[in-house]
């Protein structure tokens, strides 16, 4: 989507087709060096004119991944917990200029200087390392539209609510379904006011991140303005959606008793890929931050 949107239209008309036809995987790495930091900080891009890399010179708006003059880019950094990168053929990877913009690479996984590094998610996803010592691309494997990078991690942020909310709602149908058959003093657990309880307060925070969740999207689709800017309905996604389904699989681990903790049983796996959901793309706390500056920044009244 991104590279249709912003991309070059040669290389878009190159790849997409292929895509579509399940002959090419993209990918993106999203995660910076640590996870915490803002992820283009953690790789450099310098424009390298006719094979020698002018590292005095920066790549301004105008001009980023648009030359004509044969010229590309040098990228140097590192990308952590890269989905498929084992895998795909080409890889999104954001990166920021000499003079501190951000912008997206188009890199080949075969590219001479890149190097994968096998990692292993919370839910035991094989993901990767990727770093890059010194990858020429081309000028229209560049792009440089302003906001580009803004609009793709806005895209994937709210996709990571997506996943979090329908990891919640099967772990809710699950913990019914558990409470409905395991019994206690002759009754079923659910009907104890107890369990119940519980179990209706995690259906409240589902309902929140599912409005959460379709507002921010639903803003990033139609560019409509708001009180806010998009990114404000996107904090508020994504803090309904790693909070909210933090609590859902706690409540299911308490709810389930030792099942909850039993690898022969299912819910343990979903707990693991709640607590990746929860910290991809900054946890509750980060989104608490932007939103306040946004609040800050856009009085409301």
């Amino acid at each position: 989507m991104s590279l249709q949107r912003d991309g070059d239209p040669g290389l878009a008309a190159e790849l997409l087709p292929r895509v579509g036809r399940d002959e090419l995987v993209l990918t993106v790495g999203a995660n910076g060096r640590t996870g915490h930091d803002a992820a283009e900080l953690a790789v450099t891009v310098l424009r390298d004119n006719n094979g020698k890399n002018d590292r005095s010179s920066s790549a301004d708006s105008s001009d980023a991944g648009h030359d004509s003059d044969g010229s590309a880019w040098v990228l140097d950094g590192v990308q952590s917990g890269v989905p498929w990168a084992h895998f795909a053929d080409w890889i999104s990877v954001p990166a920021h200029t000499a003079d501190g913009r951000a912008v997206l690479a188009l890199v080949r996984r075969t590219a001479e200087g890149i190097t994968l590094t096998e990692q292993v998610s919370t839910r035991g996803e094989l993901l990767a390392e990727v770093r890059l010592d010194g990858v020429r691309i081309e000028d229209r494997a560049l792009i440089g539209t302003p906001g580009a990078w803004d609009w793709l991690r806005a895209l994937l942020t709210t996709g990571t609510c997506a996943l979090a909310l329908g990891l919640g709602e099967t772990v809710l149908s699950m913990t019914s379904e558990y409470t409905g058959k395991r019994e206690q003093f002759g009754f079923p657990i659910a009907t104890f006011q107890s369990v119940a309880v519980q179990a209706a307060d995690r259906y409240i925070d589902l309902r929140a991140m599912e409005v959460t969740l379709w507002q921010a999207a639903w803003r990033i689709s139609a560019g409509t303005a708001g009180a806010l800017p998009v990114a404000g309905d996107i904090a508020v996604a994504k803090i309904w959606a790693a909070d909210g389904v933090r609590r859902i699989v706690q409540t299911a681990q308490h709810l389930h008793g030792g099942f909850g903790a039993d690898t022969d049983y299912p819910l343990h796996r979903f707990h693991a890929g709640a607590k990746q959901i929860e910290l991809s793309l900054g946890p509750a706390a980060a989104h608490e931050e932007a939103l306040g500056d946004l609040l800050a920044a856009h009085l409301l009244g």
